[in-house]
């Protein structure tokens, strides 16, 4: 079975076409800003226009206009192909991706920008389990939550009792997540919006 991936949750922006477990053709950038802008063509650049049987979305947490876009790009291709269309975590798949880097298990936990100066955390365990859902925190609250030895994702702990993997999601390694129970395809923005309606004047 072929499957898309679409990842667009952070600063980089990434798609793979996978058969099975093989990575057929994969596009991956960091671009900061304009997803909506290069998420299409990254598709288009691949064998049959990323043609699948179903299509996996990285859901967040992470920036709200990049996990729009690809919820919303994902969304309207399994529609217009006739196909599911499933959801992954954010931070798990940079919890997995530093995994696979370990010569053996250890617990990890994961540190990402988040907005407003604060960080989206979660913890694993050593064999890939999360501790407690994912949470945005200010800076001052890591010391307290942050304890294990190896820390993974966009933020550098500086602290040389710890080993840092500097990790942003990519496409290409969403099969070291558990096939197991996908998420919705629906966004997990971790934090409040930072727009607010209008206040309505009578």
């Amino acid at each position: 079975m072929r499957t898309l991936v679409i990842d667009t949750a952070t600063r980089a922006c990434s798609v793979a076409l996978f058969d099975g477990d093989r990575v057929l053709a994969a596009e991956h950038e960091i671009i900061g800003r304009g997803h909506a802008e290069r998420l299409l063509p990254f598709i288009h650049a691949l064998p049959d226009n990323g043609k699948a049987d179903q299509i996996m979305v990285n859901v967040g947490p992470g920036s709200f206009t990049g996990i729009r876009v690809g919820v919303a790009a994902a969304r309207a291709l399994g529609l217009a192909w006739h196909i599911g269309v499933h959801g992954y975590g954010c931070v798990a798949l940079v919890a997995a991706m530093a995994r696979a880097q370990l010569a053996e298990p250890a617990a990890i936990d994961v540190i990402m920008s988040g907005g407003h100066g604060e960080y989206f955390f979660e913890a694993f365990d050593d064999n890939g389990r999360s501790l407690a859902p994912v949470q945005s925190v200010p800076p001052d609250r890591l010391p307290d939550l942050a304890t294990a030895k190896i820390v993974a994702g966009d933020i550098d702990p500086q602290r040389l009792d710890r080993s840092w993997f500097h990790l942003l999601p990519d496409a290409r390694h969403w099969t070291q997540l558990s096939a197991d129970n996908p998420l919705p395809a629906t966004p997990i923005y971790g934090r409040a919006p930072d727009a607010k309606p209008a206040a309505i004047r009578g």
